[in-house]
């Protein structure tokens, strides 16, 4: 995983895929469309998205990761919390799906490591990151808009 200012995903050289992402986020800001959009047709393409944010022992929250896209994950408007495990210390809860690159797994306990993202801040994250978006950064929660990019594995020089 990797937690930074928008300002700075130029010092990880993650090859041209990397680039034409972060190009397209350069492009939103938050009156962008709630839709998705291709990028590079199926290698990679961008949803944006709104929902209210949730405690992780919520029925809506999920603990996911996937195997052929990598996310990288932006804030438009409010924050979230994303909670973080390694994806081999979970126990599977759904096996995993190619059709929709997404497998589930149980909620446990709480995260060791969290990350609050505000607009101004992106979140990565590889197979190896298991996470649980959308959850509540302070006790009363709020609305959030946001962007996630997915990009091939392929396509990125890691």
């Amino acid at each position: 995983m990797i937690l930074d200012n928008i300002d700075n995903w130029r010092n990880y050289s993650l090859g041209p895929a990397w680039e034409k992402a972060f190009g397209f986020l350069d492009t939103l800001d938050p009156s962008a469309p709630e839709e998705e959009t291709k990028i590079d047709d199926d290698h990679m393409f961008a949803r944006v998205m709104s929902y209210p944010t949730r405690d992780e022992t919520s029925s809506d929250a999920v603990l996911e990761a996937h195997r052929r896209y990598a996310d990288i994950q932006m804030v438009l408007i409010g924050s979230e919390r994303i909670a973080w495990y390694p994806t081999s210390s979970l126990n599977a809860k759904t096996a995993y799906d190619q059709d929709k690159d997404v497998q589930f797994f149980d909620y446990e306990r709480p995260a060791d490591v969290q990350v609050s993202v505000f607009p101004g801040t992106f979140v990565f994250l590889l197979p190896q990151d298991a996470h649980m978006p959308q959850l509540k950064t302070d006790g009363r929660g709020g609305d959030v808009k946001k962007v996630v990019v997915k990009i091939d594995l392929d396509l990125l020089t890691i």
